[in-house]
This record gives structure tokens, C-alpha cells and sequence, in this order.
């Protein structure tokens, strides 16, 4: 075992071997076959080209060399594209904080048993009225950079719970089609982490409107691990034991303490009072909210089709939205 495999169980060790054809006796080879395509795209930054750092590219990407590498370019052109987004993107940056003591994202302490880190979003919680959308990303990708140091997690990766219990029309006529786009490109297109499945609880008919908006966006791969459950608990139970889901979720942990990841990344600086300015960040949230209205998310023919805010005449069944479990790997 190599240096570049140090932090990894037994059990990792040979899951990244198996299921992502991770060598040791090439490792050193594989990153620099990735490196070397660098001069291929002098119009980015590479910020970052250490050995580690690539090795996470390799690891989402199962050891493709040209996908490991566009990955990689793709996550330092996303940042080249936002630079507003991510100036200061550190936990005490007043709108990120908001968000992060809401709960966005709220991580779990116990993994699955795939060894996975599981987050979890109450949707409900989003004051609009303290932090936008933009934040909430923002704390998203905050809490992933952390998180991804860690190799475990680098090959067993994380799987994503929305609960959408309480959530308005009005907040959802806030995630318009610009910023669901924004987050896609940020998580699915340019972060190294393996996204195991990704599920829907208690969600209300308009969200499946905003499914229907997203879906363009969404690879293959990742369609293929959403999922609907709707008010059957029982169906995500059958995924995620409950014994580690908090009862908010009807597993059999205690309520979930919505400041618990929040203060892992504030520490001291969790009781400090920090003041909100929208303008702590130049990215233009209107220009993302100028689609915000339902009547213009409609005429979005390319993405919708007309009326798809309109409550349907008939509501799919939970066994019908319900996606059926493919390959977790």
C-alpha cells in the first residue's frame, strides 16, 4: 500500500480496488497520466494539482483517465465562472452561516452500510427572508470540500435526504430554473463525490413540477438514483435503515439538532452574532430570480411544458413516483 492509500480501512481498501479499479502499484502513474492533460486547457487555473488532490478526481471517476480530467477541469471552470459565489466561502460568511445553523446542509454522525455519509435537508427550514439560495449552495459546497478530505469517503461517498415536510408554493416558486441549473452544474458536474442516492420525502405535487424542470439537466446516472417516496417511509426504510435516520424521518435516532454540522465547521464562532448583508457576495441573484414567477417558469418551453405548475388532475401514487433501486455503486 502506497502513501496515497494511507487513511483507508481494509475494507475501503479493497471496495476502491473492486468497484473503482484502484491500483497501488499504478496510482502515481494513473495521477500523472491525469496531470499531464493539463496543458490541454491553458484557458483554466488549475489551482491545485497535487497528488491527492487528483487522486479524488480518480476515485469519482472509477480511474478513467479522461474523465477524472475533465472532471477536474470542469470543477476549477465552474469556479473561474462564479468567482462571486465563491469569494469568502468559508463558514463565518453571514449568509452561509444562516443557512449552515438551519440545517443546510445537516449531516448525520452514524454512515449507512455502505459506508456512506449521509446529509439531510429540511427543505421547510429556508428563510427566505435571512439567506438565498445562493447561500444554501454555497454551505453545500463548503460542507463537501470538507467532508471529501477524508478518503473513506472519497470511495464509499454520500448519499443526500430532502425532506420537503412544510415546504410552500412561495418557497418553491423561489428555485427557479437558473439556480437549480446552478447547483446541478456545481454538484453533479463539477465536485468529486460520489452521490449514492439521492431521496424525496413529503413531497408536495409542485416539487415533481420542479423535478420535471431539472430532469433535462440530470444525467442518466444520476436519474437512475433519485427517488420519490412521497409520505411511504416505509420505501426509503428499505434503503436507509432506520436505526441511523433521525425520528423526523421515523427512524429511531432522536430529532435531528440542526446545529449539529453547523457548529463541527463554526466551532467557537457558532454564537457569535454575525449580520447578514445580501451584497457580502457581487453574484446577482436577480439575475437568477428574474425567471422566479410560476407564470415565467411555464413559458420555459425548453426545460417545461406550459402549465407545469398547475396541480395535476391526477396526482401519481407513491408506488408510481417511486423510482425503482438500480446499482448503487
Amino acid at each position: 500500500m502506497t502513501h496515497l492509500q494511507s487513511g483507508l480501512s481494509p475494507e475501503t481498501l479493497e471496495k476502491a480496488k473492486v468497484e473503482l479499479k484502484e491500483n497501488p502499484d499504478t496510482a502515481h502513474q494513473d495521477i500523472q497520466e491525469v496531470r499531464d492533460m493539463i496543458i490541454t486547457r491553458p484557458d483554466i487555473g488549475f489551482l491545485r494539482t497535487d497528488d491527492a488532490f487528483i487522486l479524488r478526481f480518480l476515485r469519482a471517476r472509477k480511474f478513467n483517465h479522461f474523465e477524472a480530467f475533465r472532471l477536474l477541469a470542469q470543477y476549477f471552470e465552474y469556479r473561474q465562472q462564479n468567482l462571486d459565489m465563491f469569494k469568502n466561502l468559508i463558514a463565518t460568511d453571514p449568509g452561509i452561516k444562516q443557512a449552515l445553523k438551519d440545517g443546510f446542509p445537516g449531516v448525520l454522525t452514524n454512515l449507512d452500510r455502505y459506508g456512506r455519509k449521509i446529509m439531510i435537508l429540511f427543505a421547510a427550514n429556508w428563510d427566505q427572508s435571512r439567506y438565498t439560495f445562493v447561500d444554501i449552495l454555497r454551505a453545500i459546497l463548503l460542507s463537501l470540500e470538507s467532508m471529501i478530505e477524508d478518503p473513506e469517503l472519497q470511495v464509499n461517498g454520500f448519499v443526500l435526504i430532502i425532506d420537503w415536510s412544510n415546504f410552500t408554493f412561495k418557497q418553491a416558486s423561489k428555485l427557479t430554473p437558473s439556480m437549480l441549473r446552478l447547483a446541478i452544474e456545481g454538484l453533479q458536474d463539477s465536485f468529486p463525490a460520489r452521490f449514492g442516492g439521492i431521496h424525496f420525502v413529503n413531497q408536495p405535487w409542485y416539487i415533481h413540477a420542479l423535478y420535471t424542470v431539472i430532469r433535462p439537466f440530470l444525467k442518466d446516472k444520476t436519474r437512475k438514483r433519485i427517488f420519490m417516496h412521497g409520505n411511504n417511509l416505509n420505501s426509503l426504510h428499505q434503503l436507509m435503515h432506520p436505526e441511523i435516520l433521525p425520528s423526523e424521518l421515523g427512524g429511531m435516532m432522536p430529532p435531528y439538532d440542526m446545529g449539529t454540522w453547523a457548529r463541527t465547521l463554526l466551532d467557537h464562532a457558532y454564537d457569535e452574532e454575525t449580520e447578514y448583508c445580501p451584497e457580502s457576495y457581487t453574484l446577482s441573484v436577480k439575475d437568477l430570480e428574474k425567471d422566479l414567477s410560476p407564470k415565467t417558469m411555464k413559458r420555459s418551453q425548453s426545460v417545461v411544458e406550459p402549465g407545469v405548475l398547475k396541480r395535476p388532475d391526477k396526482v401519481k401514487s407513491e408506488e408510481e413516483n417511486m423510482q425503482p433501486l438500480l446499482s448503487l455503486d
